[in-house]
């Protein structure tokens, strides 16, 4: 529509009468909206002194992914971290696993997968939706339960120790912007290629040569075999020395990956519970799809209660900068009071917000802890990879930060569960056909 003089002016007739947003117009324009909107009240009930959960189960120093997309990489080695220290009766927070070394196969693994597609539509034009997707962000960090547990189980795992942080592990962004340069012009190639009938593979070998050179270049180039030594909690010595990652993985830690599934609450007509979901071209480690199960939020937190019940922390995704106070640690959907604020009312619920692309799962953290009152949960512990600094300032408790249940009904998407906690329906349809999401669905995290 075409703004006239005349509308203007009603428009602001109408906020002169808005004596209410003069108010918050001082506040805003000195302060931000964030920090003009924010509750004192639901900060004081979230702080530290109140930071106590009837069920807890992980306090581990937490681990700092810095300026790096790979969450959803270190909350899954935060619960196998959890796992392995419990196991070996190790001093709570002084073990850590290598984010580095799986997040060099990460990349390895995504650089051949644009490859393999890049040749399979090659026969669509480069402005076809899904080539144009396809070649937009072909290098990034992103990630989602299944794929950092077939990169575990494909490459094993190894202490920190073994192959630590780097400039270039710690922020991606210069790594990921060089591999998007070379990975274009490697598809530009491959596509004329296929165009022209011709084997391609020997080619994409060489191509991937070339990956893999960088990648060392940036990370250091992962060890074959470590030595794995410790003092256990009584201060006994333990060293167990040339130890391959897979080695590592079959005897140090305890769990199978195998054993669990994303569980997933996405409302909505068109995603109908009890389901079975996968996403198109998100193949990108091939040994593991990724996979989703639909289910009531109300049902998704049983299986996580159940869970920490039993002692276990939960991997889980959401829309984590939703309502969030970074500095407090603090997730509370009545965080902050926009509509007063601006005048103004937000109507939209989760199914409405997910399918316009307003929320979508945007990080992976840990639950490490619930507060049950009267037999429903108020709070839930969250153990972030944040740090517990940022330029300065403290995040979160000790970098743990908190979320209301109405927080985590409205902004968590997925969490990981162990199959045998699933109801017989549910696990049934563990062994249906999925429905298939287009490859633009938000949950695709090739796109991340």
């Amino acid at each position: 529509m075409e703004i006239s003089k005349e509308q203007l002016a009603k428009m602001a007739q109408a906020y002169k009468k808005a004596e209410t947003q003069h108010v918050a117009q001082r506040a805003v324009t000195k302060n931000g909206i964030l920090a003009s909107a924010e509750s004192v009240e639901v900060l004081e009930s979230m702080s530290p002194k109140n930071f106590a959960f009837s069920i807890d189960v992980d306090d581990q120093a937490v681990a700092n992914q810095k300026m790096s997309g790979r969450c959803w990489m270190f909350a899954c080695l935060n619960v196998l971290r959890f796992h392995i220290e419990k196991e070996l009766d190790l001093p709570r927070g002084t073990f850590e696993l290598s984010q580095a070394y799986l997040a060099f196969f990460s990349k390895l693994e995504r650089a051949a997968w644009f490859m393999e597609h890049a040749v399979a539509t090659a026969d669509k034009a480069l402005d076809d939706r899904e080539v144009d997707w396809l070649f937009s962000a072909p290098m990034a960090d992103g990630g989602d339960w299944d794929m950092v547990c077939a990169l575990v189980k494909k490459y094993g795992v190894m202490p920190h120790s073994a192959m630590s942080e780097t400039h270039c592990t710690n922020d991606t962004a210069e790594l990921n912007t060089v591999l998007s340069h070379l990975l274009r012009q490697d598809g530009l190639k491959l596509r004329t290629l296929a165009q022209e009938g011709k084997d391609t593979k020997a080619v994409q070998e060489e191509m991937l040569t070339e990956v893999y050179r960088i990648l060392a270049v940036c990370f250091g180039e992962p060890p074959e075999k470590f030595d794995f030594t410790y003092n256990d909690a009584k201060g006994k010595y333990h060293a167990d020395l040339g130890l391959t990652p897979l080695e590592f993985l079959k005897k140090y830690v305890p769990i199978d990956l195998d054993d669990y599934v994303g569980i997933i609450n996405v409302p909505g007509e068109a995603n109908p519970y009890g389901r079975l979901y996968a996403v198109q071209d998100s193949d990108q480690i091939p040994e593991r799809r990724n996979l989703y199960l639909n289910v009531p939020m109300d049902e998704l937190k049983g299986y996580v209660i159940e869970s920490l019940k039993d002692g276990e922390p939960v991997w889980f995704g959401s829309d984590v900068l939703q309502h969030c106070d970074r500095e407090a640690g603090v997730m509370d959907f009545n965080l902050f009071d926009l509509e007063s604020l601006f005048g103004v009312k937000f109507t939209m619920d989760k199914a409405e917000r997910f399918a316009t692309h307003e929320s979508l799962p945007t990080h992976a953290m840990t639950i490490a802890g619930v507060d049950i009152k009267d037999g429903k949960p108020t709070k839930w512990k969250i153990e972030n990879s944040w740090g517990t600094e940022n330029g300065g300032k403290k995040t979160g408790n000790n970098g743990y930060f908190v979320c209301s249940d109405e927080w985590f009904d409205n902004f968590v998407y997925e969490v990981a569960i162990r199959k045998d906690r699933l109801s017989p329906a549910l696990q049934k349809a563990l062994d249906s056909d999925p429905i298939i999401w287009p490859f633009w669905n938000t949950f695709n995290p090739v796109s991340a």
